[in-house]
Formats: C-alpha cells, sequence, structure tokens
C-alpha cells in the first residue's frame, strides 16, 4: 500500500476554511474506520500513521480476534450488534470477507457470576462436551459449558485493517504512514493544527485520537490530561493439533472460539488460518512502555499457564509438550475497569477534539461501531448511531475516572 497519498492543496481556494473536516491520528482499527465513517459521508479525511501502515508494534495486527455477543456486561451487546451489521455493510462494500461465522463457547465454574451473566446474555444454551466436537475439551465437574450458536466469530485482524483503510481512500480520504504526531493545538482561526515530527502541519476542522497504547502519553503532552491507561504486553500463541484431530477443530467443520473463565482465563479459535495449528492464548501480560518494550517480559509464565490449560482441557487433541509452535507479541491498553474511553477531550480543545481509547483488550470486534461513532461525535457533535442503536455513552466519559481511579469497576 502506498506510504503516502495525495494530500489535498491548501483549500481556502476551493472555499474551505481547513484542509480537512476531520484529521484521525492512529491508523489501527479504530482509526481506520473512524476515517471510513467520515469519508463516506463526504467528509474530507484524513488519516495519520506513526509507523508504516498495518505494522505489527500496536494492538491491531495478527491473524485473528473473536467476535461474540456472549458478553457478561449488557451495555456492550448494542454495539456489538451494531458492529456486526457495520462489518457486513463493508464487506459488501469491498467484496471480499474478513469475518468467518463460528459458534462461540463459554466454559467455567458455575459460580462464576461473569461466566452466567454472559451466557444468559448470549441466550447461550447449555450443551454436553463429550458430545460436541469430537470431545475435544474436558471440563471439570461443577462446570457450565455453554454454546451460542450465532453472533460469533473470527476476523481476520490485519486484513480487516487494510479492508477499512481501502474504503477510505476509495471515498477519498487521504491517508499517510511514517507520520508521528507530536502536537495537536487549536488553530488560529479555530479548528485544530495537527504537527508531525518531520515539521509537517495539517489543519483540520475536528481531530479523532486513535494511538492505541500511546494514548497517555500523546494525550499528558498535548493537553496535560491524564488518562489512567496501562499497556500491557501481551502474547498470541498457536499450538500443533494433534495427528488425526487436525479436521474436527477447524473452523469449517464448525469448531468455536472460546472462552474460559478459570484460571487461567484463556481464549482460543478455531484452526483457521494456520492449518495444523490452534490458536490458544491467556488473557493479560505485564505492563509495559509500547516505546520501550523487551518483547519477551511474561511469555515464559503466560506460555506455561497455557500449556498446564490445555494438558487439563485438551490433552486428546492439542500438544502441549515443546511449548507453543508460534509466539506472537501483541498490546492491550487497559482502563481500571475495564471499559473503553469515548469522550470529548475537553478543556481549550472543547469539541474539536474526540478521543477512543482504553479499548482493554476487548475492543476489535466493535471497530466499525466505534469508528463511526467517534467520527459523528467530531463532525456533529454527537453520536446519532449510538442512540439509534441504543449504546449509552456515558459509560465511557473521562470525567469517570475524577476522584475515583476504579471508574465504572464501582459499580460492578
Amino acid at each position: 500500500m502506498a506510504a503516502s497519498l495525495a494530500l489535498p492543496q491548501a483549500t481556502a481556494s476551493a472555499g474551505h476554511r481547513f484542509e480537512f473536516d476531520l484529521i484521525v491520528v492512529g491508523a489501527g482499527i479504530m482509526g481506520s474506520c473512524a476515517a471510513h465513517a467520515a469519508a463516506s459521508r463526504g467528509a474530507r479525511a484524513l488519516l495519520l500513521e506513526r509507523f508504516e501502515l498495518l505494522h505489527h508494534r500496536g494492538s491491531s495486527h495478527g491473524e485473528s480476534r473473536i467476535i461474540r455477543d456472549a458478553y457478561a456486561n449488557s451495555r456492550y451487546l448494542p454495539m456489538v450488534r451494531l458492529a456486526r451489521r457495520l462489518w457486513a455493510d463493508a464487506e459488501a462494500e469491498c467484496g471480499y470477507r474478513v469475518l468467518t461465522p463460528a459458534p462461540h463457547l463459554s466454559m467455567g465454574p458455575r459460580s462464576n457470576a461473569s461466566l452466567v451473566a454472559a451466557v444468559e446474555n448470549a441466550g447461550a444454551e447449555e450443551v454436553d462436551l463429550t458430545l460436541r466436537w469430537g470431545g475435544a475439551f474436558r471440563v471439570p465437574d461443577g462446570w457450565l459449558p455453554a454454546v451460542s450458536e450465532h453472533g460469533g466469530g473470527v476476523l481476520s485482524a490485519t486484513k480487516a485493517v487494510a479492508m477499512f483503510q481501502a474504503l477510505a481512500v476509495k471515498k477519498g480520504a487521504a491517508v499517510r504512514d511514517n507520520a508521528e504526531v507530536v502536537s495537536i493545538e487549536k488553530g488560529p482561526e479555530g479548528g485544530v493544527v495537527v504537527k508531525t515530527s518531520s515539521g509537517e502541519e495539517f489543519h483540520g476542522a475536528k481531530c479523532v485520537v486513535t494511538v492505541g497504547a500511546w494514548a497517555s502519553k500523546l494525550l499528558r503532552s498535548v493537553a496535560g490530561v491524564e488518562l489512567p491507561i496501562q499497556p500491557l504486553h501481551t502474547l498470541t500463541l498457536y499450538w500443533r493439533i494433534k495427528p488425526g484431530c487436525e479436521r474436527n477443530l477447524t473452523a469449517k467443520a464448525g469448531f468455536p472460539t472460546f472462552s474460559s473463565y478459570g484460571d487461567p482465563p484463556v481464549y482460543g479459535t478455531p484452526s483457521l488460518e494456520l492449518p495444523g495449528l490452534i490458536k490458544i492464548s491467556c488473557d493479560g501480560g505485564p505492563p509495559c512502555d509500547p516505546d520501550g518494550r523487551d518483547w519477551v517480559s511474561g511469555d515464559r509464565e503466560v506460555t506455561e499457564r497455557v500449556a498446564r490449560w490445555i494438558e487439563e482441557s485438551m490433552e486428546d487433541h492439542v500438544e502441549a509438550a515443546g511449548g507453543p509452535v508460534i509466539r506472537q507479541s501483541c498490546m492491550c491498553s487497559m482502563t481500571p475497569d475495564a471499559d473503553f474511553v469515548i469522550d470529548f477531550l475537553g478543556g481549550d480543545f472543547g469539541e474539536d477534539v474526540v478521543v477512543g481509547a482504553g479499548f482493554s483488550g476487548h475492543g476489535f470486534k466493535m471497530g466499525p461501531a466505534v469508528g463511526r461513532i467517534l467520527a459523528e461525535m467530531a463532525i456533529d457533535g454527537k453520536a446519532n448511531t449510538a442512540v439509534e442503536a441504543g449504546v449509552e455513552l456515558g459509560h465511557y466519559r473521562i470525567n469517570r475516572f475524577d476522584g475515583n481511579p476504579m471508574g465504572n469497576a464501582k459499580d460492578y
């Protein structure tokens, strides 16, 4: 993909006050979806990326992400449903698929309130695991295994980001990579001025900031705003399927995505992107500095925890001895309550800058919904799509942390 697409000339001559109606900083899934949403409604959009497009340094790369409606917190259900519709719309627009449907298996102790809520919210049905998927799963007595047959699937992550970037360009957006934003300032005639480390300046009416693990650093620098977002170094692991079991564990055979609510909190996807291998990983990881990662912290501990889970739960189907075949590093940006930040930056910027951050390891699936909401908030000052879909944005305000470092967690 081109590293730099032609940018418009200074648009005062075209009767416009600014070069762009919207400047989006950060071209992961959220920023790419926001740029696409803006361009789709005819706005002059610019998408800026600090690194090369589709890089592996942030949170939106890789082969797969789970999409599911088995959510313990019901506030996310309207956003997931909106996102599914927008994923389908984007696939229809581009002409290829990035989402492979699959059932979702939730399992864990019956006493786990989050599991019970997720099962109820998804309308999942309890199943006998000895009769499903060749008996691939073995769970302890007293566990609840439940399957939601609809609403789940596997998203091809990097391919999905590329899709939204391509669609944004098709709609007229400009995309620029290797453009590290170092300053966002109020413009002399209103709007914002976005400056990069190379000395370039871009003038826009509004700005959306979606820089993932760099959100706290950038917002502290440009606005003095302290967001309690902690980047974590996470690990994606692929394990070898035992001979003779390869076909049964594939998406084509109907094998599910799955979440285990035990200890460790394991999740996985059917064998899809790498034949003969299955992705099984563990939530969480050690804190990290996105500008100073050693790329290996916590890897041994996470790998050993997942290997023990495999030996206890999928021993007859997945090979844990010898460790995973492939390890891939990633980051997730955690808020104290694991809820998103979707809000106007406020202060001197008022409603001219909108922030999307802190997606806490579960935001990718909702990228198209979040992107549209961010674009509407920036351009219109409100998000009608959120209202129509039943998404209550009050839960995602920045000020929920004022005098309350745990944010929404106090309500759980």
